[in-house]
């Protein structure tokens, strides 16, 4: 039997295969060339790039927990054009294709980030990042308001033709609404989710464990939830998802795509052994193997609920 397709688009991106590294657990790829050979994975998220230069929240920034870990990094990065200077020249020979996170705090400044990198044809795709619970535009995040996240969503698409996936906070009470706002506002895809919000306490100094007192949850504990998001959203929308939340290993991964996710990132499993993703690609072929599929879009969205 010939071994099954793994391509899959996103957009106008074409992958080799469905799995890629979620932003901010990776770096900027080179980071983990010791370990990893990114040529095989079917695209790199790069840790999100402002436009100014970010120091982010003050230590401690992350702590393990139960299933998982807390992080309060706060977007720290030194800035776009250190990112053109010193990070995109790494990234070319990467050998695969190359995401971009993008963060601001209005729709200008992701549009003056985009704009810029525009000018670089290795960047193939934008993620923007309107959903990291570390950060608060005013009073609450991009994207746990529907209106504000179509406006950020519609004047970025104005800025660019290249793929454009937007990055979903699970902190909301409906997160289908506001795929539909990112829907209707021009995206080419939603990835989800972002990490839920937390938070740990010393017991011996009753004292935060974190300097930002809360941060972000990711790792397995959250995956059952980032789960059924995912499925939500499949059902409600016609973009392509990313799916991500808790994925340690490809059976992890094949749920995604059965729930309906047509891409999915692996995060938190990059700390704990930086082979996961390639083992997830493999993982994934043979499963499609094992089960007589011929294509991995076969078994995108294919949950029996009957």
């Amino acid at each position: 039997m010939s071994k099954p397709n793994l391509k899959v688009a996103i957009g106008s991106l074409k992958l080799q295969n469905p799995v890629m590294v979620a932003s901010g657990t990776f770096g900027y790829g080179r980071e983990y060339a010791d370990y990893v050979d990114p040529a095989r994975l079917g695209a790199i998220v790069t840790k999100t790039i402002t436009k100014n230069r970010r120091e982010g929240n003050r230590p401690p920034r992350i702590c393990e927990t139960t299933g998982g870990m807390l992080n309060a990094i706060g977007l720290q990065n030194e800035g776009l054009e250190d990112f053109i200077q010193e990070k995109l020249p790494a990234c070319r020979d990467a050998g695969t294709k190359l995401i971009v996170s993008v963060g601001g705090e209005t729709s200008n400044e992701y549009g003056e980030v985009i704009e810029a990198l525009n000018a670089y044809p290795e960047v193939a795709a934008y993620e923007l990042n309107i959903s990291c619970p570390n950060i608060e535009y005013k009073d609450k995040i991009i994207s746990q308001d529907e209106e504000l996240t179509h406006k950020v969503v519609r004047d970025v698409r104005q800025k660019t033709d290249r793929t454009l996936i937007v990055k979903l906070s699970p902190n909301v009470s409906d997160i289908t609404r506001i795929a539909r706002a990112v829907q209707d506002g021009g995206a080419d895809a939603v990835s989800l989710v972002n990490t839920f919000l937390g938070m740990a306490v010393d017991v011996e100094t009753r004292r935060p464990v974190l300097g930002n007192i809360t941060g972000g949850l990711s790792g397995p504990a959250i995956k059952p939830m980032a789960l059924r998001m995912v499925w939500q959203v499949y059902n409600k929308i016609s973009l392509p998802i990313v799916g991500m939340g808790g994925i340690m290993n490809a059976r992890d991964a094949v749920e995604f795509l059965i729930a309906g996710a047509t891409a999915v990132a692996v995060g938190t499993a990059n700390f704990v052994d930086p082979r996961t993703p390639l083992e997830v690609v493999e993982g994934i072929a043979s499963y499609l193997s094992q089960h007589h599929y011929k294509d991995v879009k076969e078994l995108i969205g294919s949950l029996n609920v009957s």
